[in-house]
């Protein structure tokens, strides 16, 4: 049976990306987003926040080093994998990131006084029934 591996995730950015060149030129963009989760305990309303690394590459690397900053909203739509690796003392270590296939950029930080809805509401005159 085939696998699916496939996240896609709102939040808003928690530090400035990094942007990165490996030794081939290839560009590496990295940052951490924050993800919020309301829900109702008894009768009390709780939030949870969970921090996610991203990481992006090729020319959509560039572009998120260029325009992403931190308070920025996204949406990430990509896959999760597991980074391992063994310390110096020789501990076993992993993490879990999401490798971003596409970047959308939602609100800036500063846009949150801008209206969330701005698409035009019918008229009752134009609906024809």
């Amino acid at each position: 049976m085939a696998s699916f591996n496939r996240v896609t995730l709102v939040g808003n950015l928690v530090r400035d990306p990094e942007l990165k060149y490996i030794p081939s030129g290839t560009p590496i963009c990295t940052f951490s987003i924050a993800v919020n989760r309301k829900y109702k305990q008894g009768e009390e309303w709780k939030e949870s926040t969970c921090f996610i690394d991203i990481e992006t590459w090729g020319r959509q690397a560039e572009t998120a080093g260029e325009y992403l900053k931190k308070g920025r909203m996204v949406l990430i739509d990509g896959r999760i994998e597991q980074d391992r690796w063994e310390t110096q003392d020789g501990s076993k270590r992993s993490k879990h990131k999401i490798v971003a296939n596409q970047i959308v950029f939602l609100s800036s930080g500063r846009d949150q006084d801008l209206p969330t809805d701005t698409s035009e509401k019918p008229v009752d005159d134009d609906i024809p029934f």
